[in-house]
This record gives C-alpha cells, sequence and structure tokens, in this order.
C-alpha cells in the first residue's frame, strides 16, 4: 500500500495557510461578495485561499493535477488535488462560523479516481478533521494532538440520528416524499448542512448523512475521512467515492436502509 504520510503533512500545511487567509476576512465588513454564474456567492477569500493552495502545490508537487471550485482544473496525470477553498460560503458572508476548506487528494487505479488524502479545517468552529487510506481519521489541532475517529454502532433507523442540508433540492429533483419518510422513520433530524454533518458521522454523533446535489470538491475529502473512521460513502446509486454528483454517508449499518427511502 502506498505511503501517504507526506502527502498528508503536506495537506495540513495547505490548510494551516488557508486558514490564515480565510479567517483574516471572516466577518471583514468591507468583504467582497460577487454571484457566480450558477448563482452561487463567492467571496474574495475565496479565491485567494484557492490561489495560495494552487501556488504551494506549483511549487511543491508540480506532476500532479488540481481541480478547485474558483479556477476550475489544471494538469493531468494519475494523482490529483481537489480542492474546496471555503465549502459553505453562505454561512462564512454572514458571519456564521460553520465552514471549512476542503482538501483532498486523488489517485487513479483500477476502479478510476479515489480519494486517499483529506483534511477538513474549520478555523472558525476551532475544528480540523482528516485521514488517509489505510491510516485511519482523526480529530484534533495537529497531527501529534489528535484523537481517532470512529462511526457509531446504532443499527436501526429509530435509533438514528439524520442530518441533511435542506428541503428545496430533494424536491426539485423528485424525491422529497422518499426524503421526507426517511425523516419520519428516524429517531432525530437536524440539518446542519455543508461539511459539517460528514464529520459528525466519522466522529459518530450522527449516523447518516445525505445530499441530492454535490460537486466533487464537496466531497472528496469528505469521502476518505467517512471511510477511514469506519463508515460508507456512496452516492444516491450506492457506487462508492465522491464521483456520483449526490452523496450518502453512514456508519455502514444503516446505508441500504437509508437508500432504499432516498431512491423512491
Amino acid at each position: 500500500m502506498p505511503d501517504y504520510h507526506d502527502d498528508l503533512r503536506l495537506a495540513h500545511v495547505l490548510a494551516d495557510a488557508a486558514d490564515s487567509t480565510t479567517m483574516e476576512r471572516f466577518k471583514a465588513l468591507d468583504l467582497k461578495v460577487e454571484t457566480k454564474p450558477d448563482m452561487t456567492p463567492v467571496s474574495e477569500a475565496d479565491k485567494a485561499a484557492e490561489e495560495l493552495i494552487r501556488g504551494s502545490l506549483q511549487r511543491t508537487r508540480p506532476r500532479d493535477a488540481v481541480l478547485g471550485e474558483e479556477f476550475g482544473s489544471e494538469g493531468s496525470g494519475p494523482r490529483r488535488w481537489v480542492v474546496d477553498p471555503i465549502d459553505g460560503t453562505k454561512n462564512y458572508v454572514r458571519g456564521v462560523p460553520v465552514w471549512a476548506t476542503l482538501i483532498a487528494l486523488m489517485e487513479r487505479g483500477e476502479g478510476g479516481d479515489r480519494p486517499v488524502v483529506g483534511v477538513v479545517s474549520a478555523p472558525a468552529l476551532g475544528r480540523r478533521w482528516w485521514a488517509a487510506e489505510g491510516l485511519g481519521a482523526y480529530t484534533g489541532r495537529s497531527l501529534s494532538s489528535a484523537t481517532r475517529l470512529a462511526v457509531s454502532r446504532v443499527s436501526r433507523l429509530s435509533d438514528a440520528s439524520f442530518a441533511y442540508s435542506s428541503l428545496s433540492g430533494w424536491e426539485e429533483r423528485g424525491k422529497l416524499n422518499g426524503f421526507l419518510d426517511l425523516t419520519r422513520a428516524c429517531w432525530r433530524t437536524r440539518g446542519y448542512g455543508d461539511f459539517w454533518p460528514y464529520m459528525m458521522v466519522a466522529e459518530g454523533s450522527v449516523d447518516l448523512c445525505a445530499e441530492p446535489e454535490l460537486s466533487l470538491w464537496d466531497m472528496a475529502a469528505n469521502a476518505v475521512i467517512v471511510q477511514e473512521a469506519g463508515g460508507r460513502f456512496t452516492g444516491l446509486d450506492g457506487v462508492p467515492g465522491p464521483n456520483s454528483g449526490d452523496a450518502a454517508a453512514s456508519n455502514g449499518l444503516l446505508h441500504g436502509a437509508m437508500l432504499d427511502y432516498l431512491r423512491s
């Protein structure tokens, strides 16, 4: 199995630099915000953080490709860094502290591209999560001060906590009825949104979560962290990994039952 220690250390260095950039402009009264063609917001901090990460990767991993939310795809090859400079930009621009920089390394294999390193850094919450294939998933302040993550062992939907992003996405895709039936079958539901429910699945504080429309940069880092914590991360089609355009994550024990509802 490849050794991803160096790549994981680099991802932490990239996250440290991004945290400094994003926190410097968080809640700034003169923060510049634009609307992208897809009608989602982008701030100057999104762009600055991604430019910084790209510049660092050009120097340290010049042969690797890069895909980022703000500046698209660059380079080619079997290794690709996937970056969301600020996941939760709407929270960021409103001063809500639930946002994070997502950094993943994906590697090409026989089954297609898979995430092998992931770091999710939420500096306004004072939290960071990370994982590398075969090395487990962790949370803490640094590589040397960390707690290993493990998903829950809840095995019945009636005892499960389900997290989601919003209702509108499910309604737009004709899946609202199945989604609502799933919420009724669960013990508890909460709309945390963005990266956070996936990290809570990895921590074992939430048992399952799902979203109906996502981009690769929204999912790659989350996927490897959930999987290394012992959980499952698939599309709504049940295909493992972050390549389906939507996502379902769980402790594994509840995954099939969740997908049965969300496919209906």
